[in-house]
């Protein structure tokens, strides 16, 4: 051990599932999904999910999953019965906390909404429904399969199931969208109540269809003029913004998010997913990437982890703030120690021209963002380089 270098400390653990198929893949999505081509292949791939999560067990070292995230692609294409048996194997192999936040990732297609019921069944207490707009004409611009009416009917359904809570998805910034469109997009969505709202901008992702072809966007000036009016009217009606893009009511934060953000440990299974664990008995974190494309991925003569890394000191001094900064509340410095093993003096250090240009403050116990580092972001984590 480094003598730079503090015992580690296990934070805790959450569980990533992904599921890569979509019906069609957005103009926008950078995300490790693929458009679905004949039939979901769900029973072989739920029985490869149960033999990656088995590979992995050595990383739990003893601890419960306090959330579940089922993300893609689009997880709502599998039945009711496969999630069933996923939720089943998944409890088999590990203990899951009593206030374990499982959440599925839906669109609000007809062809979803209908399952919403069945999926609560099979264990899930959270639903993060993809709206993205309420326009007709911005959602064919996305590449959304959906129209107004089916989002306004799945975010209905979903209010009267049994759930802890659910999201809505919603994009602001869209192409040629005005101040005006996006208040009254997002003024929509408040009216239909969700505990939760993910509120985001577009940006345009290399390796896309806008990237080839990008649409006309709104200038700076109008995207901050419409994040600041569209803030406002989230505060007035109750939410709270904790996050970068996430607003909540009172009680209804995800679990799983704040757990990446605060530099928490998450295995992922499935297709290309990520891990990043902990090792305390090494003193190490390690990160761990699986087969990406799904054919490799269902191949069973292969090694499902594709990459292995160990992230070095200097590596987790970014990581950590890059999670950690895009929460509202102070950066505890003692929780900094114990998930990175660093010294929170060397951190200060770092953040010195970030504090120095009034983007964060130091108290002796926290580090906290300011109003102006929240708006350059991008710029206090290219500091920590």
């Amino acid at each position: 051990m480094s003598q730079h270098q503090e015992p580690l400390r296990l934070p805790e653990l959450s569980l990533y599932v992904h599921i890569p198929w979509c019906i069609q893949k957005c103009p926008y999505c950078d995300f490790n999904s693929h458009k679905l081509k004949g039939s979901v292949p769900e029973q072989a791939y739920v029985s490869r999910l149960l033999d990656d999560l088995s590979a992995d067990l050595e990383w739990v070292q003893q601890r419960s999953i306090h959330s579940i995230f089922i993300g893609g692609g689009t997880p709502s294409v599998f039945s009711a019965n496969a999630i069933q048996r996923l939720m089943d194997g998944i409890r088999q192999r590990v203990h899951l906390a009593p206030d374990c936040e499982v959440t599925l990732e839906a669109n609000p297609g007809t062809f979803e909404t209908e399952k919403f019921a069945d999926f609560v069944k099979a264990g899930i207490n959270r639903l993060s429904i993809g709206v993205q707009s309420l326009q007709q004409h911005q959602l064919t611009a996305l590449g959304r399969i959906h129209d107004p009416v089916q989002a306004r009917a799945a975010a209905a359904h979903a209010s009267q199931l049994p759930l802890n809570s659910f999201n809505l998805d919603l994009m602001h910034g869209l192409p040629d969208q005005t101040l005006a469109a996006a208040l009254d997009d997002l003024k929509q969505v408040i009216a239909l109540q969700p505990p939760h709202i993910s509120w985001y901008q577009l940006t345009i992702e290399p390796n896309t269809s806008f990237a080839s072809k990008p649409p006309e966007l709104p200038d700076d000036d109008t995207l901050w003029d419409i994040y600041q009016a569209g803030h406002e009217l989230l505060q007035q009606a109750g939410y709270q913004q904790y996050e970068v893009s996430a607003y909540a009511k009172p009680g209804h934060q995800s679990s799983h998010n704040r757990n990446y953000w605060q530099y928490g440990d998450y295995l992922g299974i499935g297709c290309g997913a990520h891990s990043k664990v902990t090792v305390a008995e090494d003193n190490r974190i390690i990160r761990c990437e699986k087969i990406k494309h799904p054919q490799g991925y269902l191949d069973l003569t292969r090694e499902l982890r594709y990459q292995l890394t160990e992230i070095t000191p200097e590596e987790r001094y970014f990581e950590f703030f890059m999670n950690q900064l895009r929460l509202l509340e102070p950066v505890s410095k003692q929780r900094f120690e114990q998930t990175t093993g660093l010294p929170a003096s060397q951190a200060s250090l770092k953040l010195q021209q970030a504090i120095t240009q009034r983007w964060v403050t130091e108290t002796p116990g926290h580090w906290q963002l300011t109003p102006t580092g929240h708006r350059y972001l991008n710029s206090v984590l290219e500091t920590l380089l």
